[in-house]
């Protein structure tokens, strides 16, 4: 016997005289009845030998078997055997048939494994491609997959996985937005900003990170959340936790942390439409104003002193400049836009300077 001629005789392929010989190795070899509990014994303590290819893999089981066969034959040569019923043949030659089918169950299991582990790859694609850009002069709103809020502010964007997964639910936020966490304590949320975690469990908060600003902001509106410096190599350093009605702004020029307390209202009243200033330096005025409108400015040396407290709500840039040259000083230039070789034009440039 062999395994050529097992496997056509599985697959009914033999022809009369191969048949014979099966027969008479199932007549001789096969039919003594003590050889049944080893014959099951040995297929279930049989273990796959690492690293065996498919022909040594059926090898070393059958050649196993014959072993066994020829022991038991020649340790029991006046011993009267007893037929193997058709039953104990008929599953014995079944997990035979099985060991022949490794090759393609080995197939198929890797080629779901394989699909499987596409899946998760893609997935994890999908997880991290998700974004949301809210363009200079517009903003947006952002409904999160755990019911959580985010209104980005303008020029700011957010990215996010579609669905949380693990112990937090982490976004990256570049710019301006107001949060409004949905409350889940077994997973904190967190905002990366720059090299500042602000983590919440269920919170509303504003966060001011635009890129070249010096600063990160933070406004604490209800609830609690944590700062932590968020390191490179090593665990996160925590910082402090915030309580409501507090702001705090982080330096990126020298990592020092200043806090203040009490009407906070004017850190978020953008996602109103309201722009709130209080003793507010010019140049922070026009960077406000430079997002809002999608404008330029030119901000001369001999005005950079100039503060301004106002609530402006719904006014066009040009009733904004005219207040401005009304409470201060100031006369503005509006420079003509400039067709660029893609066939756009130029953002608006203004120049103020003082008044002569």
């Amino acid at each position: 016997m062999n395994k050529e001629l097992l496997r056509k005789y599985l697959d009914n392929r033999c022809s009369e005289s191969e048949l014979g010989e099966v027969l008479r190795w199932l007549n001789t070899d096969a039919i003594n009845e003590e050889i049944k509990t080893w014959i099951l014994e040995d297929w279930n303590s049989w273990q796959e030998p690492v690293g065996l290819g498919e022909d040594e893999e059926f090898t070393v089981l059958f050649d196993k078997i014959q072993e066994r066969i020829g022991s038991n034959n020649r340790n029991n040569m006046t011993k009267e055997g007893k037929a193997l019923t058709l039953p104990v043949v008929v599953t014995w030659l079944t997990r035979v048939a099985a060991i022949l089918l490794l090759p393609v169950l080995t197939f198929l299991f890797y080629t779901l494994s394989e699909k499987n582990n596409l899946s998760n790859k893609y997935s994890k694609l999908v997880v991290d491609s998700l974004e949301v850009i809210a363009p200079l002069g517009s903003r947006t709103v952002v409904q999160l997959s755990d019911g959580s809020e985010v209104h980005l502010n303008y020029g700011s964007k957010i990215k996010y996985p579609q669905f949380f997964s693990g112990g937090t639910r982490e976004v990256a936020l570049t710019g301006e937005g107001f949060f409004k966490v949905a409350h889940n304590p077994e997973k904190p949320f967190v905002v990366k900003a720059g090299n500042l975690n602000i983590k919440a469990v269920g919170t509303i908060f504003n966060v001011l990170a635009y890129p070249g600003d010096d600063a990160i902001e933070t406004t604490l509106v209800e609830g609690k959340v944590v700062l932590e410096q968020n390191s490179q190599i090593g665990k996160d350093k925590t910082i402090g936790t915030m309580v409501p009605g507090q702001h705090v702004a982080y330096s990126l020029l020298n990592g020092n942390f200043s806090s203040t307390k009490g009407r906070v209202e004017k850190y978020f009243s953008w996602i109103n439409g309201k722009l709130i200033f209080e003793d507010t330096p010019i140049l922070q005025v026009t960077e406000r104003l430079s997002r809002m409108f999608n404008v330029d400015f030119q901000v001369k040396d001999e005005i950079k002193d100039y503060t301004y407290t106002v609530t402006l709500e719904d006014e066009s840039l040009s009733q904004i400049l005219d207040l401005m040259t009304i409470a201060t000083p100031v006369v503005r230039k509006a420079l003509p836009r400039k067709k660029l070789p893609d066939g756009t034009y130029s953002k608006l440039k203004i120049i103020l300077e003082k008044r002569k």
